[in-house]
């Protein structure tokens, strides 16, 4: 008894057990656990949960049923492990914060992003989504695998058949033995794009797909911080990506606010307020009076309030730098491919579901067409017993048995038994004539489909186009825009070269917020029309800046206190054409207090380029551009001012210009730039117009021969003047009128060198925009009132007018009541008569009016 015993122990190296035995337990944990299939973006787990609903009948359109319900049969058939593991994982399926696109609908409670918990399951109830729908369409025509479950009693799917990229689009993490994968959500409707495009071009490379999937949108939106780690990510398989809370600074009685609105993916909102909470009790943060949460079922709202004396700039870089407002996704795209774990690249991603679609489709085809080809085969029979139906019933009729008529039809007719059983279960209505046209009916067109599915099966072409067709369904049904939003980072320099080169409009409030959009955003219309919304403001805001420019530019923006910003016009974030904006604190480091009153674009810091200051008391200055290359974050000191004076323009030149001046009240003064010697950045400048009492400067521009002078007033009235009439003057003179400032068009608000080839975009303090061609503005002289440019409600005034290239499309447009103002206007060109003033003041005032440089 004994040997017989020890006869069954077999010897074996531990060493090689071990390594076995582990092999086998990790690999069982990779392929059957952790990891998502490829073909479907779905664990086991996620998939059997999906698969148990669908087979209770939880669809969209039917009631929703006991979360232990679903638990009780995934377990129970196709999963068995822990009860709450399954709860939890379908738990997070339901959840709007987790999925980009929900595959479960929950009612009842299902967690925060708090990090509450669920109700327990006995509470909760659950239903399949809409979307979640496509990833279960054709499973019963034999479009996936089956394969037995742990008992061997059921069968479970081995792959969905998943009509969309439910890897990219929903994403998935998960934790094996020896490895992880860490897959970020994506736009629906960009993943789409994404196939599409690689059907049409099959040598696409990942770099080229970014022009359609620009990078992940996670369901809590905020923001991702450049593009260099995206592009690491969809190119080698591995990348890591910066994700900023989304932010705005209000301000409130001259106090500054923060206002949290978007959280980065996965960051737990209570646990981020307690930390902003202990980091001010340690004094580790400064300036910081109060922390409320406000979200509520309409939103999320964290407020932090500031200190009257700290730069709100300052304390969100340091929330930044010390909590989860800005954390870090590690993109690791790991999954199952032919049972075996795999990196891959976006490319790999969407060939090998581009594959599985292509089995789908060639699986469901044949499918329906055998089914069609049986269905044909019947009807084939019937047609044959309807042709010799007075003997198929007399043979019928003669048969002792049904097995004997079935066997006599065969022989008779060369029936097969499918046929012959079909023709002894035909009902007696069919034999009429409205019956018998159905069957011819639908026999030719199963014989069109036959054709139809075998040409499908024999053309790839037509399945890629039948996945093309098919996903741009599903897109056009479930697709929304982007949540997050990309923006630049310090890496700027090699996100460049993902970031298109075009001309860009750039709007700035009177109160900071800034934005850019494509300048096609604004049509053509006639003088005097009433235009469009160009940005929405607040009551008490106006658009004060407004040129066109290139992403790749520069823009210097100059405050008025006299220091210099500098930031790419990329990073400027691109918005909606009535969205009011980013502040313009959240890009540059400006002080409490202070206001940005000029921006100009630059190409390059180098060659001989000046600046060129005016002030508001009439100051110039002149400083070469290449002082100017080393901007900190922080600014850079552009010019020092006198007491109650503010930076009012700034133009760039090449030392060799005529500068020309305007004022409130239509003064003007034309002198070379050689007048102004180049001075330090510093210094204070000198005299570049003598202005009289309660009066000040409001524009400066570069004189170009041959173009014209444009004058433009707050009640919307304007000309064109030309440059010949304004004749060269010694700086510091009082100069020479240049409108005549009446009661009916107002004060002077904007002057500008124009030409021909341009429009002109005028835009008034409640942010109505007009773009005109400068072609439809009278040409008169400088002692005239011009004509009405733009209508102006008497609550409105015209803010600022930029010039902008010419548009290709000119729309002629009525106002608002209908009646055309074209070629009316002019009439409110009349001339005054006035003897233009002979006491101009040109002495020279170089001497006594130049300040000391610092």
């Amino acid at each position: 008894m004994a040997e017989e015993k020890f006869s069954q122990i077999v010897d074996r190296d531990i060493n090689v057990e071990m390594r076995e035995s582990f092999m086998d337990y990790a690999m069982s944990i990779i392929v059957s656990r952790a990891l998502p299939d490829v073909r479907d973006g779905l664990k086991p787990v996620h998939r059997r949960i999906l698969f148990a609903m669908s087979e209770l009948g939880m669809y969209p359109d039917k009631p929703y049923k006991k979360s232990a319900r679903i638990v009780g049969e995934v377990i129970g058939k196709y999963h068995p492990h822990g009860d709450s593991a399954v709860y939890e994982t379908m738990v997070r399926m339901a959840q709007d914060f987790s999925m980009r696109y929900m595959l479960v609908e929950g009612h009842g409670n299902f967690g925060s992003i708090d990090g509450d918990f669920a109700a327990a399951m006995r509470y909760t109830e659950a239903r399949l989504s809409k979307i979640a729908m496509e990833m279960l369409r054709d499973i019963n025509k034999e479009t996936i695998d089956f394969m037995p479950n742990y008992d061997g009693e059921e069968h479970e799917p081995v792959v969905l058949p998943a009509r969309y990229p439910n890897l990219l689009v929903n994403g998935v993490s998960g934790i094996a033995v020896g490895m992880a994968t860490n897959i970020p959500p994506h736009n629906l409707g960009e993943v789409i794009d994404g196939v599409q495009a690689m059907i049409a071009n099959p040598d696409i490379d990942s770099l080229e797909l970014m022009d359609y999937i620009h990078g992940p949108d996670f369901p809590t939106a905020g923001y991702i911080v450049g593009r260099s780690g995206i592009r690491q990510a969809y190119t080698t398989g591995r990348g890591s990506i910066t994700m900023r809370a989304r932010t705005t600074i209000e301000e409130n009685n001259n106090k500054a606010r923060i206002i949290v609105d978007e959280l980065p993916y996965q960051v737990n909102k209570a646990r981020l307020v307690e930390k902003i909470a202990e980091l001010v009790r340690e004094k580790r943060i400064d300036g910081i009076t109060d922390l409320r949460d406000e979200s509520d079922r309409n939103g999320m709202r964290v407020v932090i309030e500031l200190r009257r004396d700290v730069n709100p700039n300052v304390v969100l870089n340091n929330l930044y730098k010390h909590t989860s407002m800005q954390s870090t996704f590690g993109i690791n795209m790991l999954a199952i491919v032919n049972k075996e774990p795999k990196i891959l690249t976006l490319k790999e991603v969407l060939h090998h579901y581009l594959q599985h679609q292509v089995e789908v489709i060639r699986r469901r085809t044949e499918f329906d067409l055998k089914k069609a080809e049986a269905r044909a085969h019947i009807l084939e029979g019937l047609r044959i017993a309807l042709d010799n139906l007075d003997e198929v019933i007399a043979l019928i009729r003669g048969s002792r048995t049904t097995d004997i008529a079935r066997t006599g039809l065969i022989e008779r007719f060369e029936l097969s038994v499918e046929q012959a059983q079909a023709i002894l279960d035909m009902r007696l209505q069919r034999l009429t004539g409205l019956e018998r046209d159905k069957i011819e009916e639908e026999y030719n067109e199963l014989l069109q489909k036959i054709a139809e599915y075998r040409e499908i099966l024999a053309n790839e072409e037509l399945v890629l186009q039948i996945i093309s067709n098919e996903l741009q369904e599903i897109r056009d049904r479930f697709a929304d825009s982007r949540r997050t939003e990309i923006t630049v980072g310090e890496e700027s320099i090699l996100d460049e070269d993902l970031i298109p080169q075009e001309e860009v409009v750039v709007t700035i409030t009177h109160t900071g917020y800034v934005k850019r959009l494509p300048v096609t955003t604004y049509r053509s219309q006639k003088r005097g029309g009433r235009g469009v919304v160009g940005m929405d403001t607040k009551d008490d805001d106006f658009v004060e800046h407004l040129f066109v420019t290139n992403t790749h530019h520069y823009l210097m923006f100059f405050t008025d206190r006299g220091k210099a910003y500098r930031l790419k016009a990329y990073e400027i974030p691109e918005l909606g054409r009535t969205a009011r904006g980013t502040p313009i604190i959240n890009l540059i480091q400006i002080e409490q207090g202070e206001t940005v009153n000029a921006v100009i674009p630059v190409e390059k810091f180098e060659g001989d380029q000046y600046l060129f200051f005016a002030t508001r008391q009439g100051i110039v200055k002149k400083t070469p551009l290449e002082d100017y290359i080393n901007i900190r974050k922080g600014g850079l000191i552009a010019v020092n001012l006198r007491e109650d004076d503010t930076l009012i323009d700034v133009r760039l030149t090449d030392g060799k210009q005529e500068l020309i001046m305007g004022t409130a009240q239509g003064m003007s003064i034309r002198f070379p730039e050689s007048d102004v010697r180049s001075m330090g950045r510093a210094a204070t400048g000198v005299k570049g117009i003598t202005l009289d009492e309660h009066d000040e400067l409001i524009g400066m521009d570069v004189v170009v021969p041959d173009q014209d002078i444009l004058i433009v007033t707050t009640k919307g009235y304007g000309k064109r003047t030309p440059v010949s009439e304004y004749r060269i003057q010694s700086r510091g003179g009082k100069g020479i009128k240049t409108i005549n400032v009446t009661e009916k068009n107002g004060s002077v608000v904007g002057l500008k060198v124009v030409k021909d080839e341009e429009d002109l975009m005028i835009i008034t303090s409640s942010g109505t925009l007009i773009r005109t061609s400068m072609e439809g503005i009278s040409t008169m002289g400088r002692n005239t009132q011009g004509v009405k440019l733009i209508n102006i409600r008497e609550d409105d005034a015209v803010a600022t007018v930029c010039r902008s290239d010419k548009s290709e499309e000119t729309e002629h447009e009525d106002d608002e009541n209908g009646e055309n103002l074209e070629g009316t206007l002019g009439e409110e060109a009349t001339d005054v008569n006035h003897q233009e003033e002979t006491d101009e003041i040109n002495a020279d005032s170089d001497a006594g009016n130049e300040s000391s440089e610092e």
